[in-house]
């Protein structure tokens, strides 16, 4: 967030500053200043946000001479001395609500938000689709559109489909047909008809970029003119272009870096070799003569927009000037694919980043008891695609299919999601055509262990014993192999209700290779409801205890290193910590 400015009227307040401080030590500076209005507004002008130990009347009288835009103005919260509420005052949108959960988790607080999208987890049309560089057109229908949108009133989407943008309402979708109803568009055309509507809330993708050649000495005027023309005429608008790219040659040509500099929009410059390898409508040998490509302002705006693995279109071919040439690329966005891991099962257990990603998916694929337990944190309007037990490959092809057609979408699994469970099936089927990311969790093997103790202080492997997939005879050679090699071995999916034998025989192959003491811990359910902790030994285990055993449990068997001390389960590290 960058620096947060903390203002403070008594020693009570500024103790809890200077906490602040410790606790977030790149982050805090606590203000000071003769007058505490004075260290108020000195902290608003000079800090990224603010945390006021101030009444939110008081906070409100002084800051409001300086109020200016919520986009540009310090996210403001405010916090009794008494530290029971974190309030947002000012930009809740914009980092005041993020920072009001963050300080209640630090002073144990309770977060105040009462921005209306948040107060029913609805996604708030001011940042709608900001993560990929959406911008609002016009601020001006922003607060009716979302008055409408939050109140069901019919609202048609038009364009939404293209990017994997968050979730909205149900009430809104594009078979919306109701005369007069509200409209969120996603476009980068500025001459698209208008709805009978006035109620028309229009956000500016970045999907364009800018293609400039030019010749030694150009200015910045002539540049600029003849990119405002190129837009003009083809009714793009300006507001999407996310860059301007050129030849490496003219990186630094001053009329180029200036006009980009002018708009704000970032300056990308490749080598003519790659810009040569572009099929392009207007090659030029004079131009491969001066600079190593046959083509410098169409080539830069598809080799650009082209990036990582996207498509693009030519929407305006070159066009010259006497001393610069300019051509404008459309991408095609990609849909998402997130993989995510539940964990274990406790809700405190899931990773932020987890939740976030969950509320942050127009479509959420997984089992279905998986869907259960994280069906309360999805946005309105998230589309939802459950199945039960055997379906991992049809969810995993859902998930890619729906990333394919432009969506954000979510694929759940218990635990860390790549440990045996969906990211690998889905990454299988996955191409270069979707953006693909992953948000860890914690296994059920590491939850298992700390229930137990500290059994995978050492080497360890991880074996399944689960047959659908794999054949016995190489699960059995696994189990041999992690014997001899004297690992820790933790099991997954270790005895159902028609695969009764493997486990026991599991069980022997272990045991041939260490002794009847070694410890062994089984734990059902971690982290849910009807969790069992039990630490036994390979020899009572032997000796009828792998009937306690099913699919909900994880079983950890020592290796010859590891021992019981108080109860509990410990590998040694293996070595001596220096004196």
């Amino acid at each position: 967030m960058g620096a947060i400015g903390v203002v403070a009227v008594t020693a009570a307040g500024r103790a809890v500053g200077e906490r602040l401080r410790a606790v977030w030590p790149d982050e805090v500076e606590v203000v000071t200043a003769d007058r505490p209005a004075e260290a108020l507004q000195r902290a608003f002008r000079d800090s990224d946000a603010v945390v006021a130990f101030v009444a939110v009347g008081a906070t409100v009288r002084v800051l409001a001479p300086l109020i200016g835009d919520k986009t540009t103005d310090p996210p403001v919260v405010c916090v009794d001395e008494a530290l029971r509420y974190a309030v947002p005052v000012l930009g809740g949108h914009y980092g005041a609500n993020t920072l009001a959960h963050r300080l209640s988790k630090t002073l144990g607080c309770t977060a105040v938000v009462t921005t209306a999208s948040d107060s029913v987890a609805a996604t708030p049309l001011d940042s709608y689709g900001a993560d990929l560089g959406c911008s609002v057109a016009d601020p001006a229908p922003l607060a009716r559109v979302g008055a409408r949108l939050l109140s069901g009133e019919p609202v048609r989407l038009e364009g939404t489909r293209e990017w994997p943008l968050p979730p909205l309402p149900p009430n809104a979708a594009p078979e919306v047909t109701e005369p007069g109803a509200a409209v969120i568009r996603v476009d980068d055309r500025t001459d698209t008809v208008v709805t009978a509507s006035a109620d028309t809330l229009v956000y500016r993708p970045p999907s364009l970029v800018v293609g400039v050649g030019a010749a030694r000495g150009v200015s910045a005027a002539e540049v600029t003119e003849l990119i405002e023309a190129a837009l003009t005429d083809a009714a793009l608008a300006g507001a999407s272009v996310r860059c301007v790219a050129t030849v490496d040659l003219k990186a630094d040509e001053s009329g180029i870096v200036e006009a980009a500099r002018q708009r704000g929009w970032r300056l990308r410059a490749f080598p003519a070799a790659d810009l040569a390898a572009i099929d392009v409508p207007h090659p030029s040998e004079l131009v491969r003569s001066e600079v190593g490509t046959p083509s410098v302002a169409e080539a830069a705006a598809l080799h650009a927009a082209a990036l990582d693995g996207r498509s693009a279109e030519l929407v305006v071919a070159k066009r010259k000037s006497p001393n610069a040439t300019v051509a404008v690329a459309r991408l095609r966005p990609r849909g998402r694919l997130c993989v995510v891991g539940l964990g274990p099962g406790a809700r405190d257990l899931t990773a932020p980043r987890a939740l976030a990603q969950l509320r942050r998916a127009s479509v959420v694929v997984g089992l279905d008891q998986y869907i259960d337990q994280i069906r309360d944190l999805l946005a309105p309007g998230t589309q939802v695609v459950a199945s039960g037990l055997g379906q991992e490959e049809e969810r995993a092809r859902t998930a890619v299919e729906q990333a394919r057609a432009g969506a954000a979408v979510a694929l759940i699994g218990s635990g860390d999601a790549g440990v045996y469970a969906m990211a690998s099936p889905a990454l299988d089927a996955a191409g270069t055509d979707i953006d693909v990311v992953g948000v860890p969790g914690i296994t059920a093997a590491v939850a298992a262990a700390h229930l137990l103790g500290a059994p995978l202080g050492h080497d360890h492997a991880y074996i399944s014993l689960s047959d659908l997939h794999t054949p016995w005879e190489a699960i059995e050679r696994r189990v041999r192999a992690a014997a001899e090699g004297d690992f820790t071995v933790c099991f997954y999916n270790p005895r159902s209700r028609n695969r009764d034998w493997q486990f026991p025989r599991a069980l022997e192959l272990l045991a041939a290779h260490r002794p009847p003491e070694t410890p062994v811990g089984h734990v059902r359910n971690a982290a849910r409801d009807g969790e069992r902790v039990t630490v036994t030994t390979l020899a009572d285990m032997l000796d009828g205890g792998a009937a306690e055993v099913d699919m909900y449990t994880v079983v950890v068997v020592g290796s010859t290193a590891s021992r019981i001390v108080a109860g509990r389960f410990v590998t040694p590290r293996g070595y001596r910590w220096k004196e």
